[in-house]
């Protein structure tokens, strides 16, 4: 049993951390969890402590790994950040989307760190029951990447809790989702506009031009300032002119290093890539 307690994991994580490129204080919040994780692995493995598994750590490579994937808690729901949502949903998605249609082309999306789903397929959802209906000869293509191959199993199986769905319109709800075992299922109709892949952010990304890509609570808010920073930058290079980057309401964000990123809006944490057409 782990004689280890949150000072301990604090002090693990501080050293941790840093040596992953990723933020110890973007942990601050989720720590309880991280930390419950990591005893429970250290249970696992036998160890007694915290400092018997920075040197397990050590004399085993392969073990980063797993401490990585249990660095990455999810807080998720549909709709998360409704303020956000709305701007989408009146003002934003409807100039892409008519931009689209003049060019003839698909409009383009990306969930980065979707997690169990939440975010994509509220925009399936948003897609199918406010917009498509307004853009009846435009296709919309929904990427969502995650770097957590168990979390995309749960939502491949999209099955939520009420408090998942409790943003999603009642209505929309309805139509959309069946209720199993207690859980709210989404339909296969919304599930099939969603394309699920496996991928490390930090090691790849989906191919662009994309006309929004969603990177919420992800490289700004974990990742250390040099990869953040260049994980970023990448995705500018993926995003079309013109296009939008949605972060999390708190999130840091190196627009000084991004000459080709504007505000778009401030207080909602949305960005537009400079259109230079």
């Amino acid at each position: 049993m782990p004689e280890g307690n949150a000072k301990d994991c604090k002090g693990f994580l501080n050293w941790a951390l840093p040596l992953m490129d990723m933020r110890p204080e973007g942990y601050r919040k989720v720590r309880k969890q991280v930390c419950k994780r990591i005893n429970t692995r250290l249970k696992e493995l036998g160890l007694g402590d915290h400092r018997q598994y920075r040197e397990y750590l050590l004399a085993h490579p392969g073990e980063w790994e797993v401490l990585d994937q249990l660095l990455h808690i999810s807080i998720s729901r549909f709709f998360r950040d409704q303020d956000s949502w709305e701007e989408l949903k009146n003002n934003l998605l409807p100039h892409l989307a008519r931009r689209a249609g003049k060019e003839s082309r698909t409009l383009r999306c990306w969930s980065a760190g979707c997690a169990s789903g939440e975010e994509p397929y509220s925009l399936a959802l948003l897609w199918r029951h406010r917009l498509g209906p307004e853009f009846p000869d435009l296709d919309i293509e929904v990427i969502a990447t995650d770097a957590d191959p168990h979390l995309l199993e749960r939502a491949q199986k999209a099955c939520y809790p009420g408090g998942n769905v409790q943003h999603v319109p009642h209505d929309w709800l309805k139509r959309s989702f069946r209720k199993q075992d207690g859980a709210y299922c989404l339909l296969n109709e919304p599930k099939r506009m969603v394309d699920f892949r496996l991928q490390d952010i930090r090691e790849q990304m989906p191919e662009g031009p994309f006309d929004v890509v969603f990177c919420k609570n992800l490289a700004g808010m974990y990742f250390a300032q040099g990869l953040a920073t260049e994980v970023f930058r990448r995705i500018s290079g993926r995003l079309r002119d013109g296009g939008i980057l949605l972060l999390g309401a708190k999130e840091p964000f190196p627009i000084e290093h991004l000459p080709d990123i504007r505000e778009e809006c401030p207080p909602l944490r949305i960005y537009r890539k400079a259109d230079r057409k």
